[in-house]
């Protein structure tokens, strides 16, 4: 989906859609056009989609870009068509499942650049997770590389308990680890993440925290569990993130994170991406498949 006049009515997946005002630079400070980041979505559709269908997507949405005003969007925004996939979460409100590349576009189309999704799926409901995540946030004074040397430690820790870790950057400044999990309810999953964290915590005290206290957090690095509780949501692998630059949440290989020295080397524009896809394929493919799902540890 390449520049293109100021509307234009395409067709994806078989459905219509009219995208407006294409020509737009969103990211001042790289150049990205809006019909740049629809392109990404178009090519990056195939390989995002398995990771958040069946979940009740919520959006980011900027509209004017960074600099603009952004929201978080719960519910279908104004504009979305008909025809895109809803499901009713337990509160009776609607939510979009971002189930198809027409529907990515579409809600791109409409300034909802960020999608995130929680750690169900809407049929299984938000008692049986099948994902853990944990969300790796450096402080001031320090970055991703520090996070790359927790999550190591985070992989050896999963492991040990059966469980299969794949890294993600956030697209923003740390690092996302997940792993597939046997249904589980919510509350379980977060005791484990808890506790995997402290563990991690109570060996390098003066670098790991995972108390919510921000202003304590300047030198170290904070393992957020709580995005496992069901109310939660996190940025879905391959999404856009709204920042100064266009980041996106990447996969990455183990070795790329034990290899990391300098934070630049795991910041990815959406064109890096697309070049990550060509060469690799789908890195998580492993993770919202049926199979290779380990069971949290009893008593956990």
């Amino acid at each position: 989906m390449p520049a293109s006049p100021e509307r234009q009515s395409v067709e994806v997946d078989g459905r219509r859609i009219v995208l407006t005002h294409l020509d737009k630079v969103v990211f001042p400070s790289s150049g990205h056009t809006k019909a740049q980041l629809l392109h990404y979505y178009a090519q990056a559709a195939a390989v995002l989609i398995p990771h958040a269908t069946g979940r009740l997507a919520s959006f980011v949405r900027a509209p004017e870009g960074p600099a603009g005003q952004t929201w978080v969007a719960k519910r279908p925004p104004n504009g979305t068509p008909d025809w895109v996939t809803t499901a009713t979460a337990a509160d009776g409100e609607p939510y979009v499942v971002v189930d198809s590349a027409a529907t990515l576009i579409a809600m791109a189309g409409l300034g909802a650049f960020e999608v995130h999704v929680p750690q169900w799926t809407a049929d299984a409901g938000p008692d049986a997770h099948d994902r853990l995540v944990l969300d790796l946030d450096p402080g001031e004074g320090v970055d991703v590389v520090l996070c790359c040397r927790v999550a190591e430690r985070l992989r050896q820790l999963l492991e040990d308990d059966g469980l299969a870790a794949y890294p993600v950057t956030s697209g923003s400044k740390g690092l996302h680890i997940y792993a597939p999990i046997t249904a589980t309810p919510g509350r379980t999953v977060s005791a484990y993440a808890k506790a995997i964290a402290g563990r991690i915590q109570d060996e390098h005290p003066g670098l790991i925290m995972v108390s919510m206290t921000r202003g304590l957090r300047a030198g170290k690095v904070f393992i957020d569990w709580s995005q496992n509780a069901s109310a939660k949501t996190t940025a879905c692998p391959y999404t856009l993130r709204v920042r100064e630059r266009p980041g996106v949440a990447t996969p990455l290989t183990w070795a790329e994170v034990a290899a990391c020295g300098r934070a630049e080397e795991l910041a990815f524009t959406p064109e890096d991406v697309l070049r990550r896809m060509a060469e690799h394929g789908d890195l998580l493919a492993g993770l919202d498949g049926s199979r290779g799902r380990g069971k949290l540890p009893a008593g956990e």
